[in-house]
């Protein structure tokens, strides 16, 4: 019998320091000793090769994993310092390695010949690692593409250090917050002056963006919003993508764009634009439609505007919902009870998975209000993976939400872990918030059930990035459904949320559907241009993008993308949240709506889409499921209705 494996044994908070520079010590050791091992004795059988890059490769992600997750989340400075120096080490010796000839030179010659398709993939992908890191270019320009990767760690993360610690505040009087939720008054009391501190974290800077009446503090609060960040991020940002540019122009792209497109389904830079220009097209007639109903409902209160900005949009699209569309936000959230929410998307993806989440208690977490539980498959047989819930914010910690993991799953070696980080209310949930939960969880979800790979380069949510998202999206589908939203969603005397009142609530998302799609490609703009055009000055492009693009005026004296977090990680690639919702829309065409829980097509798409992470394009997971190619008539026909 196979002995069980056990998931990482966290420290306590007195020895978490410690522990990250030991398991960063151990783990680089062990990857320089195996590469030592490649260099000396390169094996001539090409699958024993392969087994030692794959276990350097597991060595350095485990050093950059705990590095990444706590840098972002643990309550002790020390701790984040630790990891981002961690960090900065494992990307230096992995830039090292891939830029080693002599390595190189042993895969280059290897035999693939009786390997399998997934050892073929991974040759074939090791190979192109190591030349998209400049291994056959000369020393000089080697060193200099070591400089600029252990440069950009840096900046990175500078950048999102800036972005985490630049929390602002607005002050105001309670009479000044006339409209807010009750519970939410109740959290703010008011200070020994009389004033009530608002932040610029989403639980405070989201619901008075909504609900506030006085407009004056809708205005001042996203100003402040839109202001985190300024000005430290913009050297950050020029030095980044001038570093990128230079990077890929060393190893033969011609910008930055095309260097990352090249490993991504979009396949070039060029692309993105085009693809950008399509969603605009497509989302030209639905945002005028809405833009319209928005403005109409303004100017009662305000006769002579001719736009209205994103100080005022939430709120007037709340209205609207409210006042036209029969949806009162203040009362949909009485029905989403933090806690019953978390219980609620552990109970659904459980069963439409068929997974079982077994809460782990007494086990040292980063945090109090941290919570860890072991995955196991529904029908038994030991844990295969550990996830952690971290939900709510607090000083330090990241301030958006995402997936992050702490170790890929490879089988027979070592468990998939992984951990939601959040920043949503402790007590009541705006239900984008509960669909923002869904969303994450679909990203935690496909890491664990890929978790259970033969490689590690192929473990976990390891597929093209522009189609990570796909699946995180389709999973909203199920925070949407009245009967899967009654068996969690209940308000203080137990009564489940009413299912017209859930086909309102989808009924209203829709309304704005097309200026969000607007926003996005306003986003997206940014992303590729601030990279291909590396502007001197990013506030006036983006002014000009945002003219271009988006269905919101620029507000004065504002520098959005001082805190646009995704330049760091995303890149010149946020288009991939846009052409990955064309993927889930289709996806989701192949479930019947009226039982989202049916088996075989959860089922299958468990088992084709999700279990086989990065082990086969994209492009091909999703033909197997749907039976044919995806298609951009799903997404087409939802946006148009």
């Amino acid at each position: 019998m196979t002995e069980a494996l056990t998931p990482l044994a966290l420290p306590d908070a007195d020895h978490a320091e410690e522990w990250v520079e030991g398991r960063t010590r151990d783990g680089l050791a062990a990857a320089r000793e195996l590469a030592g091992r490649l260099r000396s004795e390169p094996p001539a059988d090409a699958l024993a090769a392969l087994r030692t890059w794959d276990e350097i490769t597991l060595q350095l992600g485990n050093v950059d994993a705990v590095g990444s997750l706590w840098a972002n989340v643990h309550p002790l400075e020390p701790v984040r310092t630790s990891c981002e120096r961690a960090q900065v080490e494992v990307d230096r010796l992995a830039t090292e390695l891939r830029q080693d000839r002599r390595l190189y030179d042993v895969f280059a010659a290897l035999d693939p010949a009786g390997l399998d398709p997934a050892a073929t993939r991974l040759l074939d992908k090791t190979l192109e690692d190591f030349r998209r890191a400049g291994v056959d270019r000369d020393d000089a320009t080697r060193a200099r593409l070591t400089e600029i990767n252990e440069r950009l760690t840096t900046l990175a993360q500078d950048f999102s250090r800036t972005i985490r610690d630049d929390v602002r505040t607005v002050r105001v009087t309670p009479e000044q917050l006339d409209g807010m939720p009750a519970d939410w008054l109740a959290d703010h009391p008011a200070d020994d002056e009389g004033l009530v501190t608002v932040t610029t974290d989403y639980p405070d800077s989201v619901p008075v963006r909504m609900f506030a009446h006085d407009p004056g503090v809708r205005r001042e609060v996203t100003v402040a919003f839109l202001n985190r960040g300024w000005p430290q991020s913009e050297p950050l940002l020029t030095e980044m993508f001038a570093l990128r540019h230079e990077l890929a122009n060393l190893v033969g792209h011609p910008d930055w764009a095309s260097y990352d497109a090249a490993v991504k389904m979009i396949g070039t830079g060029p692309a993105i634009p085009e693809f950008i220009d399509r969603i605009t097209a497509a989302a030209e007639d639905p945002m005028r439609r809405d833009l319209e109903v928005l403005l109409e409902r303004f100017r009662r209160d305000a006769p002579d505007a001719t736009a209205i900005d994103q100080a005022d949009a939430s709120h007037y699209g709340e209205l609207v919902r409210k006042e036209q569309l029969d949806v009162d936000a203040q009362l949909v959230r009485t029905y989403f009870d933090a806690a019953k929410v978390r219980q609620g998307l552990l109970d659904v993806t459980g069963r439409l998975f068929g997974l079982h989440w077994e809460p782990v208690a007494d086990t040292p977490t980063w945090h109090e209000e941290v919570t860890a539980y072991d995955v196991r498959d529904a029908d038994g047989g030991a844990p295969f993976a550990r996830i952690y819930l971290d939900l709510h914010p607090r000083e330090g910690k990241y301030k958006h939400a995402a997936q992050f993991t702490l170790a890929d799953g490879v089988a027979g070696r070592q468990l998939s872990e992984g951990a939601l980080v959040c920043n949503f209310s402790r007590g009541l949930m705006e239900h984008d918030h509960v669909v923002t939960l869904f969303h994450e969880f679909g990203h935690l979800v496909h890491h664990v059930l890929a978790g259970r790979a033969e490689w590690t380069r192929f473990s976990g949510v390891a597929t093209e990035w522009d189609f990570v998202e796909a699946p995180s999206q389709m999973l909203e589908e199920w925070a949407w459904d009245a009967d899967i939203l009654r068996s969690f969603a209940t308000n203080a005397d137990g009564e489940p949320i009413p299912a017209d009142l859930v086909a309102r609530m989808r009924a209203a998302d829709d309304f704005g559907k097309g200026y969000h799609a607007r926003t996005q490609m306003f986003y997206a703009a940014m992303s590729y241009w601030f990279h291909t055009e590396r502007p001197a000055d990013l506030t006036a492009r983006m002014r000009e993008l945002q003219a271009a693009y988006s269905p919101f005026p620029w507000i004065e004296d504002t520098h959005m993308f001082a805190s646009f977090g995704h330049l760091g990680g995303y890149s010149s690639a946020y288009y991939t949240y846009m052409w990955s919702l064309v993927i889930a829309k289709d996806l989701f065409s192949a479930f019947d709506p009226e039982d989202l829980f049916a088996p075989e097509v959860a089922r299958r798409y468990r088992d084709l889409v999700l279990a086989p992470g990065g082990s086969r394009d994209a492009a091909d997971l999703v033909a197997d499921f749907l039976g044919r190619p995806y298609t951009f008539d799903a997404y087409a026909a939802w946006l148009a209705r």
